[in-house]
């Protein structure tokens, strides 16, 4: 044991020891230096692919990686990186890869255990709405506000949700359903809707709230254990006069006599959409069917799979609902991929943008010219003097950004007041700061990044200088004749695929010894030997 320990220890020694080595250069070629670190990440992240010990060679891995280096200084230098295809592609995949650094990440954990937490309950809730005009300023906002403010304070004043809602609330259907919005749980609604439902106790009044919509404010009216979600077959027959409830009836009387049900709704059914798939539904839960409440409820009443309805009525007419399967709430590990994507498709994810984006303010040095400011926030700004667009209006650490750019920037979006606008400009200026920026700052994503660029002009290369030589017919004819005594069948056709790869590895290789003598390269045979050893234990 005690040998084990010493042993253990003198290992952890000797791994700290070579990692102080890391910044010592390694290889350098045609004077550019590469340092012990960047041969070890790019053979450390290949080692779990290799499965056989010769391919682990550390020498071996050395030369590759000087071979990589030669071809992409020669991509380099005939300008490869200046192709327009090559610039597109790259921007398109530098987009995805900033994209997790735009979240955060325990901010996004902590949305989706929420969303999950809240599909296990369900909220019933009412609302009266008060909307925003299109193109609203300052005063239409307060006009708004000023509405919904007198609205609440009614129904805190003890009047009649329902009454209220019906009078005030300009939400189409406050008038028919009083502002009752049903059960629902997560995703049901917007965000910030969901959010203050789940937030307010049975029974009370929340706040104000704003949403795209305009400002609302809600009652819970109940809480329950979710129902999960449901499958269902339907018969629907459109007409919702006394003919509709005499057809109803007569198809109801077939059911219950034994005929089956998906016949019945290829019969009789007028939903075109599931009729010749016997009225079969997409599954679906608490809030789905808002606007025909009558048919969630007639769902959501049946116990039994196969078991049926009687004849309802909705606004579309008469129907008879089937249940076909039930989907309860199951373990958060077993719902957490579908929850993380939801959670990344809807409003949510712009919350962990905005943790990432709170964060650059505290750290960047942010500072507003107020003066300038004040000649782009005029009504018609294209008044404005075109020799003060080149006025510096917003500075983020040391870059300057000028009042032209904000006016472009408002060309593209006139339906919101100027305010606004500014606002959304300088949260967009410091996330493009950030995305410049974060080459510089993160080390990761730096070269995770050369890597891409290196590779993407490594293959086109490769295109120019193997692929598309090792497809000229007359060049691999040649070839194969000069060749012809290492195979065995002697017609090239019959062998067409192996010739081809044989040439294309001589092409490389030619190519490789052509950049080797034309290169200077220099090993530190000291370094690379300390390299060898450190792998070994």
């Amino acid at each position: 044991m005690k040998k084990a320990i010493l042993l253990i220890i003198l290992l952890i020694n000797s791994l700290n020891i070579f990692s102080q080595k890391d910044t010592k250069t390694l290889v350098t070629i045609n004077g550019e230096a590469t340092s012990v670190a960047d041969f070890k990440r790019v053979y450390e992240k290949n080692l779990n692919a290799i499965d056989n010990e010769e391919s682990k060679n550390v020498k071996n891995n050395l030369d590759l990686f000087i071979n990589f280096k030669l071809k992409v200084a020669e991509a380099y230098q005939i300008r490869l990186d200046t192709l327009s295809s090559y610039k597109r592609e790259i921007e398109t995949y530098k987009s995805q890869l900033i994209a997790p650094y735009l979240q955060d990440k325990n901010y996004l954990n902590l949305l989706i255990k929420e969303a999950y937490d809240r599909t296990k309950t369900e909220i019933r809730a009412s609302h009266i709405l008060v909307r925003l005009p299109q193109n609203y300023s300052f005063n239409d906002t307060l006009k708004s506000y000023t509405k919904i403010i007198n609205a609440r304070n009614r129904v805190l004043a003890g009047e009649s949700f329902t009454k209220v809602a019906k009078e005030m609330s300009e939400d189409p259907s406050a008038k028919e359903n009083g502002g009752d919005l049903g059960y629902f749980s997560a995703f049901k609604m917007l965000y910030d809707f969901e959010d203050a439902a789940y937030k307010t106790k049975l029974g009370e009044v929340s706040q104000p709230f704003k949403t795209r919509y305009g400002y609302h404010f809600l009652q819970n009216t109940g809480s329950r254990t979710s129902l999960g979600e449901r499958q269902v077959a339907h018969i629907l027959i459109n007409d919702t006069t006394t003919n509709g409830k005499i057809k109803i009836d007569e198809v109801y009387s077939k059911l219950k006599s034994g005929i089956d049900f998906k016949e019945l709704a290829k019969e009789y059914s007028n939903d075109r959409n599931s009729k010749n798939k016997g009225g079969v539904l997409a599954k679906f839960g608490s809030g789905r069917m808002v606007k025909s409440k009558s048919f969630e409820d007639a769902t959501f009443s049946l116990e039994t799979i196969d078991e049926y309805s009687t004849p309802f009525k909705t606004k579309y007419g008469w129907h008879i609902v089937k249940l076909l399967k039930k989907y309860p709430i199951v373990s958060f590990d077993e719902m957490k991929k579908e929850i993380s994507d939801r959670v990344r498709k809807t409003g949510r994810a712009k919350l962990s943008d905005n943790a990432v984006l709170n964060r650059l303010k505290s750290e960047y040095s942010i500072e507003v010219n107020q003066s300038v400011k004040k000649s782009a926030e005029k009504k018609n700004i294209k008044n404005i003097d075109k020799d003060s667009l080149k006025n510096i209006l917003l500075t983020i650490n040391q870059k300057k950004i000028t009042l032209n750019v904000f006016m472009s920037y408002v060309l593209t979006k006139q339906n919101l007041p100027t305010d606004v606008l500014f606002n959304s400009f300088v949260d967009a200026q410091i996330l493009t700061y950030f995305k410049e920026n974060l080459v510089n700052t993160n080390l990761d994503f730096a070269d995770t990044l050369a890597e891409y660029e290196d590779g993407l002009l490594l293959f086109e290369l490769m295109q120019q200088k193997i692929w598309n030589k090792s497809m000229d017919t007359i060049a691999l004819k040649n070839y194969f004749e000069s060749h012809k005594n290492n195979y065995e069948v002697k017609e090239l056709e019959s062998i067409k695929g192996k010739v081809m790869n044989d040439y294309q590895i001589s092409l490389d290789e030619k190519w490789i010894n052509s950049l080797r003598s034309n290169n200077t390269i220099k090993i530190d045979k000291r370094v690379l030997k300390s390299l060898i050893k450190y792998y070994k234990k």
